[in-house]
This record gives C-alpha cells, structure tokens and sequence, in this order.
C-alpha cells in the first residue's frame, strides 16, 4: 500500500458506526421531558398517598379515622360495592353526558344567533350569564317541579349549568376572526350563511373545545348536587345516604369513583379535540 493512499483505519470504522448509532441531544431531551411529565406527578400522587395511610394529615389537622378514612379502607369499600358504585356511574354520567350535550348545542346556538345578530347578542349573553350565576341548588328544586324527579330533572339541572361556558366561548371564536380573512370573502361576494360555514365556525372551534373541557367537570357536579336533593340513584344519592348513616369509606368511594369517571369524561373530550383540530396551527406545533 502507498503512504499517501487514504481510507478508513480498522479501528475508525467501528468508532464512525458507534458514533452514528448513538441518539442525538434532542431526541434524549425529548425522551427525558416526557418521561419526567409522567414521573413526577406519579411520585408525588405515591407519596401523598403513603402521608395519607400514615395518617400524617390526620395528625397535622386533628382528624379521626371516621372523619377522613385511610386509602385502603376507601380502596377496600371500592372492591366490596364495585357492582353498586359501577350501574351508579353509569346513571350519573348519563345525566351528566345528556345534560352536557344539550346545554353545549344550546349555548352554541345562542352564540350563532348573537353573532349573526349584534343588536341582540348582548341582550342573549346577559341573559344565558345570569342563568349561570344562580347556585344549583336553588335550580334542584325548581327543576324538579317542572320535570319530576327522574333523570330529566339533573339533565336539566345540568344543562343550565354547562350553557353559558358555551355560548361565551363560541361567542368569542365566531367574532375573533381575521380581518384579511373577512376582506377576502367579502371580495367574493359571500353571503352571511357562506362566512359562517367558511370562516366563523372553524374559527371558533378551538373554542368550543375548551367550552366542552370545562363542561365536563360542570357537569358532574351539576349532576351529582342534583342527586343530593331528589333521586333514587347515582353517585350523589349514594354519596348523601352514605354520609348520612357515618358510612364514611363508602361515601369517599362514591368521591373517588366520580374523579375518575371525570377524569375519563374529560379524556375523552380531548381526544376528540385532537382528532377534530388536527388541521389547527396549536396542533401543528
């Protein structure tokens, strides 16, 4: 071979393969922040949970066992009525769900016709927002004289509750629109039905998205503060008779059954979100 023939070394090949197999700074930043995201929270729901059972709260604020049950007692009434606490689930979100959907298409309509009609959208707004701001537990009773003391009267209860979210949010994403956008189909010559298809209604979906985000969790309390004051079933109903005969696991039970039926709710909201808004720019990113 001559001297001045160049080519890989037998040790610089394997050295140029190992360097080229080994991940880049980015990807290891990516990996290590989304496995923190999950980690931490992980810990720190272990560690509240292991101060709990070693009634460390209970000593810091002066509780007994009967005021706040220790986890393994609420995981042990959780197993023992899991059939009870399952088909009560599934009558609370029934209303919760039912109630949710049509105060959500209720307060979207508002907001379509507050759009289209300025002069009257103020005057609707107002209207939808001071519904908001009556408690729910002086709409329990009203809603019961008017739909009995069925299913219909917390769906109801709840769709009070989850309207105004939605037609302030919509609101805002109809009118929060591009001026260009506007210039460009008014340079078409487009009708108003044509610019909400077009235009104001994609525009205000991220909003409507958050408006159902926070009606999940609106509506469970709706739903479960309902069935406090007339019902035969539920997770309120449950949580209240419970409370009211010192039968304090299975009353946080029916509290711990109802996050998780929350949590899942919401879950399932988002991933609807991002299925739907895959085209927007915030998912993009």
């Amino acid at each position: 071979m001559n001297g001045n023939e160049s080519g890989p070394t037998p040790l610089s090949l394997p050295a140029a393969n190992r360097t080229a197999r080994l991940p880049s700074k980015s990807s290891l930043g990516k990996w290590s922040s989304s496995t923190i995201r999950i980690i931490l929270p992980l810990i720190a729901g272990i560690v509240f949970l292991f101060a709990w059972e070693k009634q460390l709260f209970h000593r810091l604020l002066d509780l007994k066992l009967y005021q706040l049950p220790l986890p393994s007692a609420i995981a042990e009434a959780i197993w023992n009525n899991r059939e009870l606490l399952l088909s009560y689930t599934r009558y609370t979100l029934t209303e919760a769900i039912g109630g949710m959907l049509a105060g959500s298409l209720a307060g979207f309509v508002i907001a379509l016709i507050a759009t289209a009609w300025p002069r009257w959208g103020a005057g609707s707004l107002l209207l939808v927002a001071s519904l908001n701001a009556v408690p729910i537990v002086a709409l329990a009773p009203t809603m019961n004289l008017w739909f009995g003391d069925g299913m219909l009267s917390r769906a109801a209860i709840v769709m009070a509750t989850t309207i105004a979210a939605m037609a302030i949010n919509a609101h805002k994403g109809m009118r929060m629109v591009s001026p260009l956008s506007l210039d460009l189909m008014h340079s078409y010559a487009a009708s108003k039905r044509r610019l909400f298809l077009n235009l104001r209604i994609p525009n205000s979906l991220p909003y409507v998205f958050a408006a159902l985000k926070i009606n999940t969790t609106a509506s469970m309390i709706g739903a479960i503060v309902g069935e406090f004051f007339f019902s035969s079933r539920g997770l309120g109903y449950l949580l209240s008779n419970s409370i009211k005969v010192a039968k304090m696991p299975l009353g946080w039970s029916c509290i711990v059954v109802a996050a998780i039926a929350g949590i899942l709710f919401y879950l399932v909201v988002e991933g609807l979100e991002r299925t739907f808004l895959s085209w927007h720019p915030s998912r993009r990113s």
